[in-house]
């Protein structure tokens, strides 16, 4: 049965981009389109399954405003470009996660501060995590708390800031109340500690000094 072409357009479309066989100024051709997109870091550490160096390129992906069919997109992808046929895409999100291979440790990880968003494209509305995904990251938080010993915002807040984007957006959007709590708590404790050690220590002297005491009454009764 013949595909429909309204089975054949959509809103969101994938392509490989490889820079040796594109125009100079392949982005200001997209740019010119008016459109939202997103180009990941360039992939210049991806291997074949043979271990062979894969050609230099980027993962692209288009977000138009309405359906647009294979021949439109074709058209700007192919034609203009000169780069092999776009893909329609399936998951805006995991096609952003797959331009760093976020959730294929067994590739290579590429930086997602480099992931570039164009024409206005906002990455965090387009890969909002779920509530499932929220609680995970919050559990990895708090392990990573405990890991390190860290007690203050501003050390947890700089380090998701410069290494782990998704979480920093976790602990200044969703959960900050829950993050400042076990922080706090961890300060609390810490706090109590050197109070007890405090204590400790002062009921050892103590005990020293009644010992020594003890020691120079026992010696003046013998002495006496």
């Amino acid at each position: 049965m013949p595909t429909s072409t309204k089975d054949n357009r959509t809103k969101n479309w994938n392509f490989l981009l490889y820079p040796e066989s594109a125009p100079g100024n392949w982005r200001e051709i997209i740019d010119e389109t008016r459109i939202e997109w997103v180009e990941s870091p360039l992939h210049d550490k991806d291997l074949n399954p043979t271990g062979e160096e894969k050609k230099y390129h980027h993962h692209v992906t288009l977000l138009y405003p309405s359906n647009k069919s294979y021949d439109q997109v074709r058209e700007l992808v192919v034609d203009q470009l000169g780069q092999p046929i776009p893909i329609k895409c399936q998951s805006v999100k995991g096609s952003i996660r797959y331009m760093v291979h976020k959730d294929n440790p067994e590739k290579y990880q590429y930086n997602w501060n480099e992931i570039v968003p164009h024409g206005g494209a906002d990455l965090t509305a387009l890969c909002a995590p779920t509530h499932t995904e929220r609680l995970q990251m919050l559990r990895d938080i708090f392990s990573y708390i405990d890991e390190h010993n860290i007690s203050e915002y501003s050390v947890l807040s700089k380090h998701c800031r410069i290494n782990e984007p998704e979480w920093f957006e976790v602990i200044t959007t969703y959960s900050t109340l829950a993050v400042n709590a076990e922080l706090r708590s961890r300060r609390h404790q810490g706090d109590m500690g050197k109070k007890i050690a405090a204590i400790d220590k002062a009921f050892e002297l103590k005990c020293k000094e009644f010992e020594m005491e003890e020691k120079k009454l026992e010696a003046s009764r013998v002495n006496g």
